[in-house]
């Protein structure tokens, strides 16, 4: 489909398209540790030699979290100490930073089911956003509340991954985080009205296994429009009594994986890369196209990589970028997440190699190049200079 030219009147806030995320969760895994993923890939020792390198192949826009567990490691009283790191960082290097307040991680003595959560996390982001300010009283101020929502319900609430380790009470963690977030935004909204909220959502294709089977084929689509719930919360049109509203959702971040597409009855991944192609593999510009036909809001694809070998998966992904940025969507750009290799969460001496820079040698941290990938970003960073 073809979208009209005046769907580009939406503002695009964004230095760069292609955009840089440092992982950042400081979240409980499924051992009950604490794990700091900046400490561990070195991000807050190399930060300066980190955004330089983003400089260095045009990438002027990332990701970045405050970690919530680092900064509140008592009620009420925040360490700052970082983000004014980052702040510095930044500003030294021309870096655009859109920020997490929570990606992975609470303090120790919350849980979303803790009746105080909502209280605490709206505090904290209405002190992020006032001490910010202080520091830097003009410009762009992005922010996603809470990091996938939706992946973060289903990790702690059903399958007992991470805090608050419960089974089947996916849905009521998801309400319990929804209504911290709406509470947070409107925290930081009495600071800054223009402040713009990001949400950063798993997109994902739910399929059945039988295409002939008209109640398959009805489950299926069911559970694949589930994974909406998270902005019809924040809109008003689901929980309406938490208070959302449609101006809270300014901008639409997508987080696609290779894995992000399953059949319905027994969770079997569809490949992306089969030959011939698999049938039930959907197109990222068609996902996409979905979610503004449902919305209308600019999208960005907030996350996107693939571990390992399959790295040609970011020439797909860029490719795909490319057809959607022609069909006249207001699509503002796509985030490499990591760019800085990462440990498993639940294995931290096993490495992903993900990122755009490898890290081979836990104890020195030193970043490898990934040509291949580097090589990627490089052309389409061409392509994008010359159109």
């Amino acid at each position: 489909m073809q979208y009209p030219n005046n769907y580009m009147h939406f503002n695009n806030p964004y230095r760069s398209f292609l955009m840089g995320g440092f992982e950042c969760a400081d979240h409980q895994n499924a051992f009950g540790e604490r794990v700091d993923m900046i400490e561990l890939t070195g991000h807050d020792r190399f930060i300066n030699e980190d955004y330089q390198r983003l400089r260095e192949i045009g990438i002027t826009t990332v990701r970045e979290g405050i970690r919530w567990s680092f900064v509140e490691k008592s009620p009420y009283q925040y360490d700052w100490t970082y983000l004014e790191a980052i702040i510095r960082n930044a500003q030294k290097n021309g870096i655009q930073v859109v920020w997490d307040i929570c990606h992975f991680g609470f303090p120790d003595d919350l849980t979303p089911l803790h009746p105080m959560f909502a209280r605490r996390f709206a505090h904290l982001c209405r002190a992020f956003v006032s001490k910010y300010r202080t520091i830097v009283p003009e410009g762009e101020l992005i922010v996603t509340p809470v990091n996938e929502v939706s992946f973060l319900s289903w990790l702690g609430g059903d399958v007992k991954g991470t805090s608050p380790y419960c089974i089947n009470l996916g849905w009521e963690v998801k309400y319990m985080l929804m209504k911290a977030y709406i509470e947070g935004i409107e925290q930081m909204k009495q600071i800054d009205p223009t402040i713009r909220i990001m949400t950063t959502e798993p997109l994902v294709n739910i399929i059945t296994e039988c295409p002939s089977d008209a109640e398959a084929v009805l489950k299926a689509n069911k559970k694949h429009w589930e994974q909406y719930q998270v902005l019809d919360i924040l809109t008003g049109r689901m929980c309406p009594e938490l208070g959302g509203r449609p101006e809270y959702l300014d901008i639409v971040g997508v987080n696609f994986y290779f894995n992000n597409q399953w059949t319905y009855e027994n969770h079997q991944s569809v490949p992306w890369n089969a030959t011939p192609p698999n049938p039930l593999w959907r197109s990222l510009h068609s996902l996409i196209e979905e979610v503004f036909v449902n919305y209308g809001r600019p999208i960005v694809l907030s996350e996107t990589s693939h571990p390992g070998q399959n790295r040609p998966w970011l020439s797909m992904i860029l490719d795909e970028c490319e057809i959607i940025c022609q069909s006249g969507l207001p699509f503002f750009g796509c985030c490499i997440y990591p760019v800085i290799d990462r440990p498993d969460w639940d294995f931290p001496h096993i490495w992903h190699h993900s990122g755009l820079w490898d890290i081979t040698d836990a104890e020195k941290l030193e970043r490898e190049p990934h040509s291949e990938s580097l090589e990627v970003v490089n052309t389409f960073s061409v392509l994008e200079r010359s159109s």
